[in-house]
């Protein structure tokens, strides 16, 4: 399930999994995919972690492009955990990605953990892209902007979840990666950037919910 909304002249759909869906286009974008983060951890003296998110991950939106057979996916910075990830990456994950990346335009937007192109890996690599008179970047700047980094969260009947922010000129997209935190849409960071607007709570049916209103949150899909 999905909710659509238009997004300065973009027709957009909010997808459950937490992509972005532009029907237009048929483009897939998704933000910080984080892959290879147990092993960064554990390299790093970190938390052992099951090393099975990077294929949990794929395995996720493998599911979205099988359902939505994209031309173009684009992952909004952050999509490895580090730049060493890129090379450490474990064999199945890089086979899984280079299968899905087939046929289709893969753009990787650096990010803060992975400013640089990940060299051996599917797709180029680029600072940003526009998309009519939207920037498509890793960290939300001069709007009207699509963006990732801060993995915006909300609670919702007593637990936490993934969320989209929609406020007048920025659009945050939540963490795609498995092994990924959040953060609360109330946050002093995340209320600068979209004070009023949508939150847009991941899950089988998308829950709306408003920032900056006192209203009740209503469920909507497309």
């Amino acid at each position: 399930m999905s909710y659509g909304f238009d997004f300065h002249g973009l027709q957009l759909q909010a997808r459950g999994s937490g992509a972005l869906w532009w029907p237009d286009g048929r483009w897939l974008i998704v933000a910080d995919l984080h892959l290879g983060k147990s092993e960064r951890m554990a390299r790093r003296g970190g938390p052992l972690l099951p090393p099975y998110e990077g294929l949990a991950t794929l395995d996720r939106l493998g599911a979205e492009i099988a359902a939505l057979d994209p031309v173009a996916v684009v992952s909004l910075g952050d999509g490895f955990d580090d730049m060493a990830a890129v090379q450490a990456l474990d064999a199945q994950v890089a086979l899984r990605l280079a299968a899905l990346a087939q046929g289709r335009d893969w753009v990787w937007i650096g990010g803060n953990h992975d400013p640089a192109a990940p060299l051996g890996m599917p797709g180029r690599a680029l600072d940003s892209l526009s998309l009519g008179q939207v920037a498509l970047r890793h960290q939300a700047g001069q709007g009207p902007d699509i963006s990732g980094h801060y993995h915006p969260a909300v609670r919702l009947a007593g637990e936490r979840r993934r969320a989209f922010l929609l406020g007048a000129d920025h659009l945050i997209l939540p963490a795609f990666g498995a092994y990924t935190g959040g953060l609360i849409c109330d946050d002093p960071v995340l209320a600068a950037l979209v004070p009023r607007g949508l939150a847009i709570a991941c899950g089988t049916r998308p829950v709306v919910m408003p920032l900056g209103l006192a209203a009740r949150p209503r469920r909507g899909w497309r």
